[in-house]
């Protein structure tokens, strides 16, 4: 999140309901081909597609339609909300807004029977003046902070310009590969061609999805992680298959889709310098 025009502070807050909101709302047990339904009258079913819908329709009302009139009442500054489905970051020109609003939205979701998490809420400095200011303080490096799957910290471009850096989060990096191994060593004796159409989906999606500017050095891990673990399921077919990594470099090259940059600059997608009154307000 970058402050704008030249002001002196840009304080985040990522947030996020506890998932105490979206227990399941019906439990099954299930044997031998019969089951128990449970009803319940609260929550709803824990990843169902339900779930982000109603959070969203709650939240207009809760969390929008109230933030819009804080920021034309209340703020001092300049405030940039950026929210999808229940996760959401606040940006803030000055820190005595950020620390009013934060104390205000606890209030503000108390009445509605609604908190936020406890680990995933937190004031930090960040923006173009950041690393001067906490260097001034003593105070090391910009936080960085993780959203949507990416981690934002702040950065220079080649010309010495602030920008944004969103880089794959770690976790779920480590965590799609490790579903990866999984799938492939069900799929140890399929022909190539199906191993090869399963994993042209996985690094297809990954790269539409976390092909950001600045990003490519993460892609091209990915991919070639994708690879090796591919490459050892394949030589574990027998005890007597040697396949050299040479020859696998073709199957990666036939298979997996090259690294590009799907997702231009944010302020050439979205045309941030408006003229006017801004949409947003």
């Amino acid at each position: 999140m970058m402050d704008g025009r030249g002001k002196s502070d840009s304080l985040v807050v990522p947030g996020k309901p506890p998932n105490n909101a979206e227990e399941p709302a019906a439990e099954v047990a299930e044997g031998r081909g019969l089951g128990e339904r449970t009803q319940r009258e609260s929550g709803t079913v824990q990843g169902g597609s339900i779930s982000p819908l109603l959070a969203n329709l709650y939240l207009h009302y809760v969390f929008d339609l109230w933030v819009r009139r804080w920021r034309r009442k209340q703020a001092r500054g300049e405030v940039i909300v950026v929210r999808f489905a229940d996760d959401f970051v606040v940006g803030f020109e000055h820190r005595q807004d950020a620390v009013q609003f934060l104390a205000e939205l606890r209030d503000r979701f108390g009445r509605f029977g609604l908190e936020l998490h406890p680990d995933k809420t937190r004031l930090l400095e960040f923006g173009r003046f950041a690393d001067q200011a906490r260097r001034g303080r003593g105070d090391g490096k910009p936080e960085t902070f993780s959203f949507l799957g990416f981690t934002h910290s702040c950065a220079k471009t080649r010309t010495g310009r602030f920008t944004v850096l969103r880089q794959t989060m770690r976790t779920r990096w480590q965590a799609k590969l490790k579903e990866v191994k999984a799938e492939l060593w069900q799929r140890l004796h399929l022909p190539i061609p199906e191993q090869g159409t399963y994993l042209r989906a996985v690094v297809g999606g990954h790269v539409r999805y976390y092909g950001v500017p600045m990003n490519g050095s993460a892609l091209g891990a990915f991919r070639q992680a994708v690879g090796r673990l591919w490459w050892r399921t394949l030589r574990r077919r027998s005890q007597q298959h040697h396949l050299p990594w040479r020859r696998m470099q073709h199957y990666v090259d036939r298979w997996l889709p090259p690294v590009r940059i799907c997702h231009p600059y944010p302020l050439v997608r979205f045309g941030v310098i408006t003229q006017g009154r801004s949409r947003m307000r």
